[in-house]
């Protein structure tokens, strides 16, 4: 069954096929990133080392990463989009795999590395499906991702917990391993080529300094809380990244096939994304960092949840989150991504409002019920934004916009948790454990510090809300807008 819009014809029963494929992705990765969160602990005392040290097994798979999804953007429009996708697919498979075999803390940082190349498989799949799926489909197949992005995190938190309690941290990968070898064979499988390919050379100059710009400041920002913000080497590493980045703006400015082309990011809606997924994530970040602690310390300062019935009591938010996600996908061709995106940064900003006055003053359902909504409305500006990205720019460079914005999601993600962690040490209290040695304190975040963390929150979504008021509408009224290589063509949804 095929289906023509404005001379592209499309296979709808292949994009069915396709759609299954990138939809039970995010389920997957994040189903195998959020088990290990809960294991840490356990690393750490098999491995004996220090809490500083075992924080590089979150930070190595985000370094190779952060680089990784420009450079296999740039070469999926270079070569290919499925081809790239299985090579970057292929990594994160064989990183999975080593992980629960490794003898050592440095090959555990090793294989995490390689799995950190896997990273660009999101913004390739973005990109196969802009290009692969029907305009009026492309909205809900992105409400959908974005739906089982919380889902796999709800699963993957307290089945990691037990999984680490019951056979071991090991076995969070040799659990995974086999449904990441299933996707592997399964995509190989079913999807097609890109229809757009752009032939140049590598911008090895870019790649060299994006990683000088992108992996000293992601470094300093995860050690900053521990060794402080103004400490030394702090200071350096922030020193080099601001200049690595002078460096790669006047680099790509000049050279003939940039990695990461200027006038492409740097466009205003592509621009206005960026920047929005970039707060979004360090929103979020900070949010759900806030959300951990309430729930887990002890009363009267949490709620004194294990991870397990933490986890649990985020599914909630989870399946909301995958009702509302396909929906807002389906309606958004006629009410537009643009209101879609203010209605979603209203609603989280709001949200978050009353968390940072009433935060440790809620019962439990209270605030469950208060999560679910922040999240509802951060789905809705997720998905609108990505939709506003993949059809305000020609399909040809869609890999290199779609891996620009995961480089701006992941600077985002990273200083979240950092300033978070210094919020939370900054505004604390000393508890002793009943039953503990009478010199055993702890740190428990006060009031003050949720008042902040969802406070600050708050306002970067009421920011976000404002910032939606300058993009320039992509689809409304059961039309599309497609930005293509020699101008706009508009789609009708039928």
């Amino acid at each position: 069954m095929e289906a023509t819009r404005n001379g592209e014809t499309y296979d709808l029963s292949y994009a069915k096929k396709a759609m299954l494929v990138v939809v039970i992705l995010p389920l997957l990765v994040m189903y195998t990133e959020a088990m290990l969160t809960p294991a840490l602990p356990t690393i750490q005392k098999e491995f004996a080392i220090n809490p500083n040290d075992v924080s590089w097994i979150l930070t190595i798979y985000l370094l190779v990463g952060t680089v990784s999804v420009a450079l296999f953007g740039k070469l999926g429009d270079m070569y290919g989009k499925k081809k790239m996708f299985l090579i970057a697919l292929g990594f994160y498979t064989l990183g999975v795999v080593l992980n629960g075999f490794a003898p050592s803390f440095q090959w555990l940082l090793i294989t995490r590395g390689i799995q950190g190349f896997g990273m660009a498989i999101f913004p390739l799949a973005f990109s196969l499906v802009r290009e692969e799926f029907p305009p009026e489909m492309v909205p809900q197949v992105q409400g959908m991702i974005s739906a089982m992005f919380a889902v796999g995190m709800v699963i993957a938190l307290p089945l990691g917990a037990w999984v680490t309690q019951n056979y071991g941290w090991r076995w969070t990968y040799h659990s995974a391993a086999p449904f990441v070898i299933l996707m592997f064979f399964l995509a190989w499988r079913v999807l097609r080529e890109s229809r757009y390919i752009n032939p140049g050379r590598i911008d090895w100059g870019g790649v060299l300094l994006l990683s000088v710009a992108v992996v000293p400041a992601l470094v300093g920002v995860t050690r900053a809380p521990n060794v402080g913000w103004t400490a030394q080497q702090t200071l350096i590493l922030f020193g080099i990244a601001v200049i690595g980045a002078v460096l790669l703006v006047i680099w790509e400015r000049r050279t003939e096939n940039p990695l990461i082309p200027l006038q492409i990011i740097s466009a205003r809606n592509p621009a206005i994304v960026n920047v929005g997924i970039m707060f979004a994530a360090f929103g979020i970040s900070m949010m759900s960092q806030a959300n951990t602690y309430i729930f887990q310390m002890q009363p009267p300062y949490g709620f004194g949840k294990t991870i397990l019935e933490s986890g649990l009591l985020m599914t909630p938010m989870a399946g909301v989150m995958l009702v509302v996600a396909p929906i807002a996908g389906k309606v958004m061709p006629k009410v537009g991504a643009k209101p879609l995106a203010m209605t979603g940064a209203l609603i989280a900003s709001a949200g978050l409002a009353i968390l940072s006055k009433y935060a440790t003053q809620l019962s439990l359902w209270e605030f469950v019920t208060m999560i679910t909504i922040v999240g509802t409305g951060i789905t809705l500006m997720n998905i609108s934004l990505i939709n506003v990205l993949v059809f305000s720019v020609p399909p040809r460079v869609m890999g290199v916009a779609t891996g620009a914005n995961s480089l701006f999601r992941n600077f985002g993600s990273t200083w979240g948790p950092a300033i978070a962690g210094t919020v939370m040490s900054t505004y604390y209290i000393l508890f002793h454990p009943p039953g503990a040695p009478v010199w055993v304190h702890i740190k428990i975040p006060t009031s003050k510090a949720y008042e902040v963390l969802f406070g600050t929150s708050s306002l970067i979504f009421l920011f976000l809300a404002i910032m939606t008021l300058a993009i320039v509408e992509v689809m409304k009224g059961g039309k599309i807008k497609e930005v293509e290589d020699k101008g706009e063509k508009e789609v009708v949804v039928e």
